[in-house]
């Protein structure tokens, strides 16, 4: 059955990923039942190996469950062909990697834009949006620049532009300050608070990071694939 509440922005009822390793099977996430309301700054935490990635990569339709049912908004995504899908991710959720995942022969600006590119977003309002956030993120006069002359913290922030430039209702930031230095990752914090109390985007990550924990307002605590506990932070 559909949520009674479609207004939620995710949730899982009894999710689970199981990979086949050569003659075993590991159970990558194992029935994950999980709601994260419109608006929430929520952290998968836990080890490497406790499953919060491929939990994250679950509910962005990047990988399909073995068992269960993982909806956002609306829309039950097992029930999806690839085509729907990857028009829902397109729209509506959008992803920041810790590898960043930028195209390395488009300029910065042109990878900020290349989501609403596929849109069908206006040239000029394109521009507006990644200007505008250009500025907030302190990427003013950088717009030029490839990603191979820009620094960590830089790509990163260009990744964040470019995850929330086409308007999605939630993001999905898998380990977005694995690579930064204390000073990057406090600013690239900065930000996605600010655009989620401002804009009311709806932010989840995936993390082992101290400094994005603290920084959440509810912490979903994984281990071996499971649910260990919650809690929401003071």
């Amino acid at each position: 059955m559909p949520p009674e509440d479609t207004r939620r922005a995710v949730r899982t009822e009894n999710l689970s990923k199981i990979y086949r390793q050569e003659a075993e099977e590991v159970q990558a996430v194992r029935d994950v039942s999980l709601t994260i309301q419109p608006g929430e700054f929520a952290a998968l935490a836990g080890p490497s190996g406790s499953g919060k990635t491929t939990l994250l990569n679950l509910i962005g339709g990047l990988t399909r469950p073995t068992h269960g049912q993982v909806w956002v908004g609306d829309q039950e995504l097992s029930e999806l062909p690839n085509r729907a899908l990857a028009r829902l991710r397109l729209d509506q959720v959008g992803f920041v990697f810790q590898a960043y995942n930028l195209l390395p022969v488009l300029t910065a600006r042109e990878n900020a834009e290349f989501p609403m590119l596929l849109q069908g977003v206006s040239a000029p309002e394109r521009t507006r949006r990644v200007d505008e956030l250009f500025a907030r993120t302190g990427m003013e006069g950088l717009e030029d620049r490839r990603p191979g002359k820009l620094s960590g913290g830089q790509q990163q922030r260009v990744a964040v532009v470019r995850a929330v430039a086409s308007r999605p209702a939630l993001v999905l930031a898998d380990e977005p300050t694995a690579n930064l230095d204390s000073a990057s990752s406090d600013a690239l914090l900065d930000l996605m608070d600010d655009l989620n109390r401002e804009l009311g985007v709806t932010f989840v990550f995936a993390t082992h990071d101290a400094r994005v924990m603290d920084r959440c307002r509810r912490l979903v605590r994984m281990m071996d694939g499971g649910v260990d506990s919650e809690e929401t932070p003071a």
